[in-house]
């Protein structure tokens, strides 16, 4: 007998992506950050401003969102501190950079575009040499830039910019496998004092390693805030039972808008996991 002729697969024509699509449009999502909060977030102050008692929180809120407005209205900066830039893409498989430059150069053009744009210059934080003459890029690059391979034929690009304040208040701790999760985040975050300008978001990475606990966590915050819907509909799984407990707890701790006391600490609380050994528990 002989067998039928097997057909070849269709080849995969891949999508090919200019190199100045990738910088331009890098570049515009870090002026629009710049001076747009997410609706998310200002809708849950808002209603984090409603329910406030405390006259000193309230106020507080309530600058947050008159300069809030303002920054949209006038598209300029929301804080002074624009950023360290944290980039996280997704490439298809099927997709060709048109350029001869690294991802990530091309990353670092879109930074050094939007930081110097002429319009709405931003704040350069970034030093070359972290350890000894720590000087200044002048333009806020490089960026520290994470890329996964995926399926498809497209690019997901999603940047954000990290504030000092925030930044430095990152921990990491391996616990023991039977130790609480939430016990060590109610120790921690009263510990971090009003340096991260509450009222914020708490990004919880369990799991993996070191390194990947703490990039899951950061990846976490970039997630929609839902907690108000979350409390009226109820958890539907121990994870969720788990951020409404943190939520609620945090709060409770009194550290409240910008460290003034109050009802509101956290807007949200985000956690996320990864397999890990055994024998460690990594947050």
């Amino acid at each position: 007998m002989r067998s039928a002729p097997q057909s070849s697969p269709p080849s995969r024509v891949p999508a090919v992506i200019a190199e100045d699509d990738i910088v331009t449009s890098v570049a515009d999502a870090l002026q629009y950050i710049s001076y747009f909060h997410p609706a998310d977030f200002i809708a849950h102050l808002g209603q984090a401003y409603a329910r406030e008692e405390s006259p000193a929180a309230r106020d507080a809120i309530a600058q947050i969102l008159v300069n809030s407005r303002m920054a949209a209205q006038g598209h300029r900066p929301i804080c002074q501190d624009t950023g360290l830039v944290v980039v996280f893409a997704k490439i298809g498989m099927d997709v060709r950079i048109d350029s001869a430059r690294p991802f990530a150069a091309l990353i670092n053009e879109a930074v050094h575009r939007a930081y110097l744009d002429e319009g709405n210059p931003l704040r350069a934080s970034m030093v070359g040499d972290p350890l000894f003459e720590r000087r200044n890029t002048k333009d806020n690059a490089p960026a520290v830039v994470h890329v996964e391979r995926v399926p498809g034929n497209t690019i997901e690009i999603t940047v954000a910019a990290k504030g000092g304040g925030s930044e430095n208040k990152a921990k990491f701790t391996t616990l023991d496998p039977g130790a609480s999760v939430e016990d060590w985040v109610l120790k921690t975050v009263p510990e971090m004092g009003a340096g991260w300008c509450p009222p914020g978001v708490i990004g919880l990475g369990i799991g993996g390693s070191a390194e990947k606990a703490m990039l899951i966590a950061k990846e976490a915050l970039l997630e929609e805030i839902d907690m108000t819907d979350l409390l009226a509909r109820g958890p539907a799984s121990k994870l969720e039972e788990m951020r409404i407990d943190l939520y609620r707890k945090i709060n409770a701790l009194g550290i409240g808008a910008q460290g003034l006391g109050g009802l509101t600490t956290v807007v949200d609380v985000k956690i996320a996991t990864y397999p890990t050994h055994a024998a460690s528990k990594p947050v």
